[in-house]
């Protein structure tokens, strides 16, 4: 059982094709064809059933599989180690990013110190939503990734990096601009634009409307923030992230932010995931060192773009509430006294 034999039976079982596996570790398909044949030879099982559009693990090939994965994964580390004894300058890290907000802002600083510190070194950066990296990490094709917490795959380590909390946002000329605070059901009924499915973000959202009862109208569903920030700036619809990606936007008045009542219990969290009990290579520990540095200060409670703490937000809302109670009262005695003139004018008469 040879390490390239392996490296071809998980590329066929991950990509589901004899010919998209062969592309995974370039070769031709007839000599990725050729080594699962002598590892079947060699096991005495077949690994793999044939169909017209894909190929199946068989029992025997669906226990290998994790086994291929974790024999590559020592075989990786080792070769790792043995780079380090070469000097720590060089060596390679492959990243992941599910955060457009990461990718845009302190990710190139930490990658310009970490080029710096590491001038050889062969870095990669690959982005996604945080459950398709965290799959990576798994399949030994990243080495470490930002994704939104929590992640509860087994065999994966994560660290908080940073907390913020989600606020809904909209063009200054909406009709609720002037607003603090929105609910659940008030949010419902615009047109929202969200983060696509499968990633954390979308989940607690999801979660957060079916917790309060209502059906919201989601209008577009994007995978990168940017793209959500310009459709709400273009008019499109009402759009709910993290408060720290629109603090200049709303600063410059290009949008307004409203606290989500009820949002506390969906906390956006940025954090680092990475293989648990793997090797930790020389470049790989600068770079979490480097994280830890730049995000250091971040896990307090967010401060928020709104600037209004939570007794600020439940006093908001209170006023909203007394307002609304000083105006009907002031309506009742209005009524009452044009009821009190009308029968002293009969009286009169």
């Amino acid at each position: 059982m040879e390490i390239r034999q392996l490296k071809a039976f998980v590329a066929i079982a991950e990509a589901g094709t004899f010919t998209a596996g062969a592309e995974r570790v370039h070769i031709t398909q007839a000599a990725i064809s050729m080594q699962i044949r002598q590892l079947e030879r060699e096991t005495g099982v077949r690994l793999f059933l044939r169909t017209p559009r894909r190929v199946l693990l068989t029992e025997a090939g669906e226990r290998l599989l994790e086994r291929a994965r974790r024999i590559l994964r020592e075989h990786d580390a080792a070769l790792a180690e043995l780079k380090e004894l070469a000097g720590a300058e060089s060596g390679r890290l492959r990243i992941g990013t599910a955060s457009a907000m990461i990718a845009s802002d302190p990710l190139p600083q930490i990658l310009q110190e970490l080029r710096t510190l590491h001038p050889r070194a062969e870095i990669i950066v690959e982005s996604g939503t945080s459950a398709a990296l965290v799959e990576q990490i798994l399949a030994g094709e990243l080495d470490i990734a930002f994704v939104s917490l929590p992640v509860e795959a087994r065999g994966v380590e994560t660290e908080v990096l940073s907390r913020d909390e989600l606020v809904a946002i909209a063009r200054p000329d909406h009709p609720l601009a002037a607003r603090r605070v929105v609910d659940a059901a008030t949010l419902a009924r615009e047109r929202l634009i969200l983060g696509e499915r499968g990633g954390n973000t979308r989940r607690l959202i999801d979660q957060f409307f079916a917790q309060a009862g209502v059906h919201p109208h989601v209008a577009m569903e994007l995978s990168r923030l940017a793209a959500i920030k310009r459709m709400v700036e273009e008019g499109m619809g009402v759009g709910i992230v993290p408060s720290q990606s629109v603090r200049q936007e709303v600063a410059e008045g290009r949008l307004v932010a409203w606290w989500i009542k009820g949002a506390e219990r969906i906390n956006w969290e940025l954090g680092l995931a990475r293989l648990r009990d793997g090797y930790d290579s020389p470049i790989c520990r600068t770079f979490v060192r480097l994280c830890r540095r730049h995000f250091k200060g971040l896990l307090a409670e967010p401060e928020g773009v709104v600037k209004q703490s939570e007794p600020r937000r439940k006093k908001a809302t209170k006023e909203s509430s007394n307002a609304v109670s000083q105006t009907n009262l002031r309506k009742a005695s209005a009524e009452v006294a044009v009821a009190k003139t009308k029968r002293r004018s009969k009286r009169a008469k």
